[in-house]
């Protein structure tokens, strides 16, 4: 039924705040916006060894009874240094959600708040630099 990670969408109250901060953390512009004319309500980015979409919402538009904090799932974004990715989430803004656990088998994670009140976890994952190396990506 599930077969893959298509977008994470975050929202924010100050959408074009959240845009700048996720351009500037993540090296690159987002690839759609829209409306196209505007302010925007909805920016994404692609981004990673798969193109996955991560989509920034006006908060305007969420959905009726969401919650006002940081709640629900913790997405994992794999990266390959955790404690140096959680030290510069912190040094722009974000507040700790959950500070660098090593867990078994060589996993890493941690979690930030960003400055718009989302959860944002890295992950260094062993599995995801198997399936990368399985599809001659590594």
């Amino acid at each position: 039924m599930l077969r893959g990670l298509t977008t994470v969408t975050y929202f924010a109250d100050d959408l074009a705040a959240a845009k700048r901060w996720y351009t500037e953390l993540l090296g690159i512009e987002p690839y759609f916006e829209h409306p196209i004319e505007g302010p925007p309500a909805y920016v994404e980015f692609r981004l990673g060894d798969y193109q996955h979409e991560l989509g920034l919402i006006d908060s305007r538009y969420a959905p009726h009874g969401s919650a006002a904090g940081p709640a629900g799932a913790v997405v994992y974004w794999h990266v390959d240094d955790v404690a140096a990715s959680y030290e510069r989430l912190l040094s722009m803004g974000a507040q700790e959600h959950e500070s660098p656990v090593d867990r078994e088998a060589g996993f890493v994670t941690a979690s930030v708040v960003d400055p718009f009140g989302n959860i944002l976890g890295v992950m260094y994952n062993p599995h995801y630099l198997d399936v990368l190396a399985t599809a001659g990506r590594a």
